[in-house]
């Protein structure tokens, strides 16, 4: 089976593109490619499907076989893969979240990509302090704090998580300037990630609200540096950079579908 290994940030990925077949066990495959000892290793599993209104149709299942309903990094790159494969700068990516757009363009030996997302719908965390429940393509909790020294989100991640009823991200945040924020991240069906492109659109869109900080927002992760617009109204934009690190062939026991 072909295969290509992404990240965006360093939340990395492994992407199938099985536009022209569909195999029968994705969960199964994400088991199987995203464990790092005797796998590929990635945080997700991406899956390029056809699409009979939009560009392309976007799957993203976790390394536990639980699929999300969508990837802000990996939305991400799904577009820089495109873009090389000789598809458009500019698509519409059907996900479980609804149509992404997307703009992707050549920058050295990588992509930025600037995903288009509707507005976050933003709510006070139940029984949290200086905490927000975040809908932004997946549910998210963005917890707020003078310090990210001493978050635990190991523990914190599956406790906070397992209060919804399908879950959510967690995220721990500090403003540290006008038009900044650091940001780490728990992923349900993961665990602790070096980036989260959903979670940096939560994250920013949350303190925009507060009036914490002011777009465009720079919003560090541990894998480098995010960039997020918003108005407080209309869409939401994250805009970051893509790296298409090889392509391989691996051998997996399954059937493909008719």
């Amino acid at each position: 089976m072909p295969l290509t290994k992404l990240h965006g940030t360093r939340n990395d990925f492994v992407l199938v593109d099985h536009r022209d077949h569909q195999f029968s066990d994705y969960a199964g495959l994400a088991s199987f490619l995203c464990e790092r000892r005797s796998g590929v290793g990635a945080d997700g599993l991406l899956v390029l499907l056809p699409s009979d209104d939009t560009d392309v149709c976007m799957r993203i299942f976790n390394p536990d076989g639980s699929e999300a309903q969508m990837c802000g990094n990996g939305v991400r790159c799904v577009a820089a893969y495109l873009l090389e494969e000789g598809e458009p700068a500019d698509l519409h990516i059907r996900t479980l979240a609804g149509v992404i757009e997307t703009h992707a363009q050549r920058d050295g030996d990588r992509y930025a990509v600037r995903v288009t997302l509707p507005a976050p719908q933003i709510a006070p965390a139940s029984g949290i302090p200086n905490a927000f429940v975040v809908q932004a393509g997946n549910p998210n909790v963005v917890i707020f704090g003078d310090s990210l020294k001493g978050a635990d989100l190991p523990a914190m991640g599956p406790l906070i998580s397992s209060k919804y009823e399908n879950g959510a991200n967690v995220h721990v945040a500090t403003p540290c300037g006008p038009r900044c924020l650091e940001v780490r991240h728990w992923e349900r069906g993961v665990g602790t990630t070096m980036s989260c492109g959903t979670g940096a659109i939560a994250a920013a869109a949350a303190a925009i609200h507060c009036g914490d900080v002011q777009s465009p927002v720079e919003v560090i992760v541990r894998g480098g540096t995010l960039i997020v617009e918003w108005d407080g109204v209309g869409d939401i934009l994250l805009t970051g950079k893509a790296v298409r690190v090889f392509d391989t062939t691996v051998h997996y026991d399954d059937h493909v579908a008719d």
